[in-house]
């Protein structure tokens, strides 16, 4: 039998977080880094309205973790932020669940949705989630209203 695949919201980096860290450090991604750095002071820790930071977590393995967070140049836009697929979780569909379960607890919100992405596998995964490309700053794509 797999091993269950659960998603929940989170208040609190979660055990096994200092692996996945780890992990992408080692890939050279900054933004598990950066995020471990903004919950350590305080800056950003996923509370303000519309907020949430969602952990996947896989037979008690942290698999990956993601969340939303007011956009930094638009505070009426929600951005998708921190996501992160540890290597072994790959291609098994949990990078699409986080995303839906984000994105399940945002539109109900109603705000306009955007991320920033620099790697082909998330290209393809937000434009399979239905993100499309935009021209602005700092952002590489939007979710369509409706």
């Amino acid at each position: 039998m797999l091993p269950a695949l659960d998603i929940a919201p989170i208040t609190a980096l979660p055990e096994g977080f200092a692996t996945l860290r780890a992990e992408a450090a080692a890939e050279g991604f900054n933004h598990i880094e950066t995020m471990w750095s903004q919950w350590q002071d305080g800056s950003l820790r996923f509370t303000r309205p519309g907020e949430r930071l969602f952990a996947a977590t896989l037979g008690g393995e942290l698999a990956g973790i993601g969340g939303i967070t007011e956009d930094f140049m638009d505070p009426h836009w929600l951005r998708m932020r921190r996501f992160y697929v540890r290597p072994a979780y790959r291609r098994s569909g949990i990078a699409a669940a986080l995303a839906t379960a984000v994105l399940d607890h945002a539109r109900p919100l109603g705000r306009p949705i955007c991320l920033h992405t620099d790697t082909p596998g998330g290209t393809s995964l937000w434009q399979a989630m239905g993100f499309v490309p935009i021209d602005r700053e700092n952002t590489t794509h939007a979710l369509p209203p409706g």
